[in-house]
């Protein structure tokens, strides 16, 4: 399996993942004409998608999705309480399901997580391809029992650390957004992020894409700090995507796992 993101951040989100015969989009954020800029630096096409998934319908997340999916005739898959919003219904084709639902595209087993933020029925998903376990977690203000469980025993994680604390509350935000973004449904901080890594990292855990850092918010000093406090001075099998950039194809690579770890994952 491979991943990709054509972008990450307050401004837009896509997040690609592929196998030899399959390739979903994650969400899309931006314009048509934008995202078929950004694929195409990614070597795709919108006729390349087998089908886009809606983690919920913030902006920055579904602004494309619709014209996309006409465009290109894509099917979209939602949660029923995406679905209720109003706000990503004139799409190709919809595929609703309940948050904490699984489900399957093609070859690839999808499991629907149910997260806190402020959305109708915000869910991310955790992907899972021939033993290989891919969690996407971003867009929640707070770690449930739940999301540890769900993320636990992943091969590569993509995980959002959104902001840091003093930063967001010197910073220019107006104080209903401060609360917003810092709230329990909100986003995750750098430090709740790497206290949530330090519970799902494990001797399988390959890498860690670092996602929705915000621009005005976060730097990536702040992050690292964080990182070294909860992980350790050791810990550097993490990456950044960028809002502007994204990140260019990265081949995830199962990891052979103890018979213990077999047991602790599920596997």
């Amino acid at each position: 399996m491979q991943l990709a993101s054509i972008g990450s951040g307050s401004k837009g989100n896509g997040t690609l993942l592929r196998t030899s015969s399959t390739c979903l989009l994650i969400d899309c954020g931006f314009s048509l004409k934008e995202t078929e800029r950004r694929l195409a630096t990614r070597g795709l096409s919108g006729k390349d998608l087998t089908a886009i998934l809606v983690t919920h319908e913030h902006g920055d997340h579904i602004g494309g999705v619709g014209v996309l999916s006409r465009r290109f005739d894509i099917p979209v898959y939602m949660s029923h309480g995406t679905h209720l919003s109003g706000r990503c219904e004139d799409v190709y084709k919809r595929v609703c399901f309940d948050a904490g639902d699984a489900f399957r595209i093609n070859d690839l087993n999808i499991q629907s997580v149910l997260v806190p933020h402020d959305a109708r029925q915000p869910c991310q998903y955790v992907v899972e391809h021939e033993g290989l376990k891919v969690g996407i977690l971003t867009d929640l203000g707070s770690v449930t029992p739940h999301v540890v469980e769900c993320y636990g025993g992943c091969d590569h994680l993509l995980l959002e650390f959104n902001h840091d604390l003093e930063l967001l509350r010197v910073g220019a935000y107006p104080p209903a957004l401060k609360r917003r973004v810092g709230g329990g449904l909100g986003h995750l901080n750098n430090q709740q992020a790497a206290d949530l890594l330090k519970q799902v990292d494990h001797e399988g855990l390959r890498s860690v894409l670092i996602a929705h850092i915000s621009e005005q918010n976060n730097t990536r000093e702040h992050i690292e700090a964080a990182l070294r406090t909860h992980l350790g001075e050791s810990f550097s099998k993490y990456r950044y995507m960028s809002q502007s950039d994204g990140y260019q194809w990265v081949q995830l690579e199962p990891t052979t796992r103890s018979p213990q770890h077999r047991r602790a994952a599920g596997a």
